[in-house]
């Protein structure tokens, strides 16, 4: 069983940096994909971005050119990098993983996933 968890969210200015992390237990953490996605009030949760278990890099329009997604595997940890931050930026995110060996190519649905953080709150405001 995997059990996600992120942590470095908080209170930002508009222009203002965060990164986020999450942890995921278990031995098969080089194997997966993973992704983050964010809800914010009254909003459907929407995608931002992914990463595969092969390094590739996947983002929605609007965190292009802001937002890295890394991962380090030795730590199985996964990042997000937020820079240039925004107050539509503002929402709960969401780390979530795929199952061990999911090789499919599909990353930007809740269904991809298999495995849920309970989330942290970025707040984007001066």
């Amino acid at each position: 069983q995997v059990q996600p968890v992120e942590s470095g969210g908080g209170l930002v200015q508009p222009g203002g940096s965060l990164r986020l992390s999450c942890t995921a237990s278990g031995r098969t953490f080089s194997s997966r994909s993973m992704g983050w996605f964010r809800q914010a009030p009254g909003k459907e949760r929407e995608f931002v971005a992914a990463i595969s278990w092969s390094d590739g890099r996947y983002y929605v329009e609007s965190v292009k050119g802001r937002f890295t997604i890394s991962r380090d595997n030795a730590k199985n940890t996964l990042y997000l990098q937020m820079n240039s931050l925004k107050p539509e930026d503002t929402a709960v995110y969401y780390c979530a993983v795929k199952r061990s060996m999911d090789y499919t190519g599909s990353y930007y649905y809740q269904d991809d996933y298999a495995y849920w953080g309970q989330g942290t709150q970025v707040t984007v405001s001066s």
